[in-house]
């Protein structure tokens, strides 16, 4: 077998390989010879088959196994050989003359076939002691888990039915159908909507109107969407709902006991509060983490300048270009609205791309000299965490994990980083300091700065928070448009 060299510019790389005819043909001889005693052919005993009977009939399809196997194998053995790392799976170009391919699978003509591939560039470790980071820590007080539990008790509160007219802080059920124009929209109708007044969850001046109402009234409210509501054919526009009510409830009162705790399926009201401080203490533990992740990469970002594989770049652009388009689409923005251009969007984002891969790259290269593994244990509690996000498809998850190329790989990828990150903390300096809440959350969106596509200038309606609303603009219009917010307690204390 001979490689030949015919690119090397930069990262980009590209070998001619060349395997004789009479090579292959050996191959395909031994492969046949393996086989001979196994084959049956009417007419001939088992084993007396004649070898040249054997070639005439099965020679083709052996080569083609032979090929096939060796595009598959042949290109891992040579980078090995060659001391080289692929930044993605080598390109393999061969022949698409039907002769040509003919002659090679006759044994005729040798087996040649091209490799393009980039590099990964070779990246020199360096010297991490300078990088020094703050870990910003947040000691929860009780009056934080108070105030959690008094919102975990105000969603499991009781109503009881009234007579009376609609006050704040009563529920009413009610139907409603919004129009535009008078005509009704996808999205603005439900039935048996349920509302506390004063909640502030709908849009503004849908619930002021409906104070006073009692069970069985009809009206008719007017209320204009605000102007930035995430779906683009209602910001801005005046609408009309037809109201009926069904009932009016009164709230009962507000109390913090075990009989709450018992309703939420949780033993104690103590045993509440331990959950809720959990869920805080690790609410403000991923933001700690988060800050202090950025703060390091921040840094290392600025101790490497090394050029990053294209290809590696431009799937990586693709990824956030997407992402970016999406939201864009969902709130019906411009790049103009967002004071910037296409143009720019795009320079701003490619630099984005360049330094995921770029750190991306160092941190995979520290953690292979640091001996960071994956271990099967870890992986399969993260798949167990992809299961617990779609219950009841469980079956279908397991399955795509098996079968889809690469899929496993991005279950290890977030893993793996963080444990190198976890190995790098210990060898810099880490200055712990205890602040606020206030002081943590401050500025901070909980996403690291190496992780996160930085949207232009506001980016409108963002998608996390529409996901942790729960639910798509279009599917609920009265309702105000969704802010990101911390998990509520009551949530999970409730499972």
């Amino acid at each position: 077998m001979q490689v030949i060299e015919t690119l090397a510019e930069g990262l980009k790389r590209e070998l001619k390989v060349v395997i004789p005819a009479k090579d292959m043909e050996a191959r395909m001889n031994e492969r046949l010879e393996e086989v001979k005693g196994r084959v049956r052919i009417n007419g001939f005993r088992p084993g007396k088959v004649p070898f040249a009977h054997m070639k005439k009939l099965y020679g083709k399809s052996v080569m083609a196994e032979l090929v096939n196997e060796i595009i598959r194998d042949r290109p891992t053995e040579i980078l090995t050989g060659r001391g080289e790392k692929s930044a993605t799976q080598p390109e393999i170009a061969m022949t698409e003359d039907q002769s040509e391919a003919d002659k090679i699978l006759n044994a005729e003509a040798d087996f040649e076939f091209t490799l393009s591939y980039e590099v990964i560039p070779p990246i020199e470790l360096k010297d991490m002691s300078s990088i020094a980071v703050t870990r910003e820590i947040v000691e929860i007080p009780d009056s934080e888990v108070e105030e959690q539990i008094l919102r975990i008790a105000e969603s499991a509160r009781s109503y009881a039915d009234k007579d009376g007219a609609a006050e704040n802080g009563d529920r009413v059920t009610m139907d409603y159908e919004g129009k535009l124009d008078g005509v009704p929209f996808d999205g603005g109708k439900d039935e048996g909507a349920e509302l506390v007044l004063g909640s502030n969850r709908f849009i503004p001046g849908f619930e002021e109107q409906l104070v006073g109402v009692k069970a069985g009234d009809e009206k008719v409210i007017n209320v204009s969407f605000p102007a930035e509501y995430p779906a683009a054919n209602l910001a801005g526009k005046d609408a009309t709902f037809d109201i009926k009510v069904k009932a009016v409830a009164a709230a009962e009162p507000l109390e913090v006991n075990d009989e709450l705790a018992s309703k939420l399926g949780i033993e104690s009201v103590d045993r509440l509060k331990e959950i809720v401080r959990g869920q805080l203490e690790s609410q403000f533990g991923n933001v700690t983490r988060q800050k202090l992740k950025r703060q390091l990469l921040d840094q290392m970002d600025a101790l490497y300048a090394f050029d990053t594989p294209a290809r590696l770049v431009d799937a990586e652009f693709e990824q956030i270009w997407r992402q970016i388009a999406s939201d864009l689409a969902q709130s019906g923005k411009t790049f103009e609205d967002e004071d910037t251009t296409e143009e720019k969007a795009r320079e701003e984002y490619r630099k984005l791309a360049e330094r995921r891969v770029k750190l991306g790259l160092v941190l995979s290269e520290i953690g292979e000299k640091a001996g960071v593994e994956v271990s099967e244990d870890e992986l399969n509690k993260a798949l167990y965490a992809q299961m617990q996000q779609f219950p009841g498809q469980e079956k279908e998850i397991i399955k795509y994990f098996r079968e889809t190329p690469g899929a496993i790989a991005g279950l290890r990828a977030p893993i793996f980083e963080e444990k190198v990150v976890d190995h790098l903390l210990t060898q810099i300096s880490v200055t712990d300091k205890t602040v606020t809440k206030e002081e943590l959350l401050a500025d901070d969106d909980s996403e690291d700065s190496a992780e996160k596509a930085d949207k232009p200038k506001k980016k409108a309606a963002k998608s996390e928070a529409k996901a942790e609303a729960g639910e798509d603009a279009a599917d609920a219009a009265p309702k105000k448009k969704a802010a990101p917010k911390k998990k509520a307690a009551a949530e999970d204390a409730g499972e």
